[in-house]
C-alpha cells in the first residue's frame, strides 16, 4: 500500500489519510485538538503508560496538512509558546569540601512534578555549561541533597532514537530499536554545583543513580529502564567519573544530530557511554515480542 508520509517512525498510506478525512468530516465543528484525541482513540494508539498519544497524534495532523493531504479546521486561538525559561530561584551557596566518608546524609530525591522541579531547572540554567534545555518525551529529575543543602542534579529523558555507537553495543535490529528504545534514559544534565568539592562524588552519585532510577522510571511511566547513556564533551571533560563508575566508553558521535540536512558535522563530537541497569539488558532488548 503506498505510503504518502513517515511521521515518527509511522507510515501512513493513502488509506490512513483516507480515514482522517471521514473523521474530520464527520466531525465539523471538532478541534484540531479533539480530533487528534478521536484519532488517536480510533487507532488504540496510547503510550506505554496507557495515555493517548494526543501530542503526537497533533503533530501528524499538522504534518498531513502541511503536506496537502488533508485539511483542518482553523486553530480555535493563536498558539502561544508554551515553554519559558526557568525562573531564577536562589540557594544560597554554602562552600562544601569534605571526605565523600564524611557525607552522612546524602539524598537523591526525584522531583519531577514536585515542588523542587523549579529548583533543579534553575540549578540547571545558572550552573551547567549547556543550561538548561526542555527535556523531550519521558523524563526524570533529581535533586541532590547533603543535610537538606543542594549540592547537586541530574536530568534524565528519553533516549535518541538513532545513536551508532549504542546501537552497534547492543545489537540490536531496526525494528527491534524501534521497539524497546523506551527501555533505554539518556541522561542530559548531571550537575555538582560549583562550591561544592568532594572527592569520588560524581561516580558515587552515579552508581546510587543506577540503583533507582528504573524503579522511579516504572513509578511513573509504567515501564522500567534496562540501559542508561550519555554524552561527554573531550573538549572540556574526560569521563572519568563515569569510567569510575563502570560506564563504558562506546565511541564518538557524528556531530550531526538526529535532524542534520547533510552528512557534515554541524556540533561539536561527543564521546558516548553507557551503562546497564540489567544483566541480560542485550537480550531484553533485542526481543520482538
Amino acid at each position: 500500500m503506498e505510503t504518502v508520509l513517515r511521521y515518527r517512525g509511522r507510515a501512513i498510506s493513502r488509506a490512513d489519510v483516507a480515514i482522517i478525512g471521514r473523521l474530520i468530516a464527520e466531525h465539523p465543528e471538532a478541534s484540531r485538538r479533539a480530533l487528534s484525541i478521536k484519532l488517536c482513540e480510533a487507532w488504540s494508539w496510547r503510550q506505554q503508560n496507557g495515555a493517548l498519544c494526543d501530542a503526537l497524534c497533533r503533530g501528524l495532523l499538522l504534518a498531513l496538512y502541511r503536506a496537502g493531504h488533508i485539511t483542518l479546521p482553523a486553530p480555535r486561538r493563536r498558539a502561544v509558546p508554551r515553554w519559558r525559561a526557568p525562573e531564577s530561584v536562589e540557594v544560597l551557596a554554602v562552600p562544601l569540601e569534605s571526605r565523600l566518608s564524611e557525607l552522612s546524609s546524602i539524598q537523591i530525591r526525584q522531583v519531577r512534578r514536585t515542588g523542587d522541579e523549579a529548583l533543579v531547572d534553575s540549578l540547571i540554567a545558572q550552573h551547567h555549561y549547556l543550561g538548561y534545555a526542555r527535556p523531550v518525551g519521558e523524563h526524570l529529575k533529581y535533586l541532590v541533597t547533603e543535610q537538606g543543602w543542594p549540592i547537586a542534579c541530574f536530568c534524565w529523558s528519553s533516549a535518541p532514537r538513532h545513536l551508532g555507537p549504542r546501537d552497534r553495543h547492543i545489537g540490536w535490529s531496526a525494528q527491534a530499536r524501534k521497539t524497546n528504545v523506551r527501555y533505554v534514559a539518556y541522561q542530559s544534565r548531571f550537575l555538582i554545583l560549583p562550591w561544592v568539592r568532594v572527592a569520588h562524588l560524581a561516580s558515587h552519585l552515579l552508581g546510587r543513580m543506577s540503583r533507582q532510577l528504573s524503579e522511579d522510571w516504572q513509578k511513573l511511566y509504567a515501564h522500567p529502564i534496562y540501559f542508561t547513556e550519555t554524552f561527554v564533551d573531550p573538549q572540556r571533560y574526560r569521563g572519568t567519573c563515569y569510567r569510575a563508575a563502570n560506564w563504558t566508553y562506546l565511541g564518538m558521535t557524528t556531530g550531526r544530530g538526529k535532524d542534520a540536512p547533510t552528512t557534515r558535522p554541524n556540533r561539536p563530537l561527543k564521546q558516548v557511554y553507557g551503562y546497564p541497569l540489567v544483566k541480560d539488558f542485550r537480550r531484553r532488548l533485542c526481543a520482538l515480542d
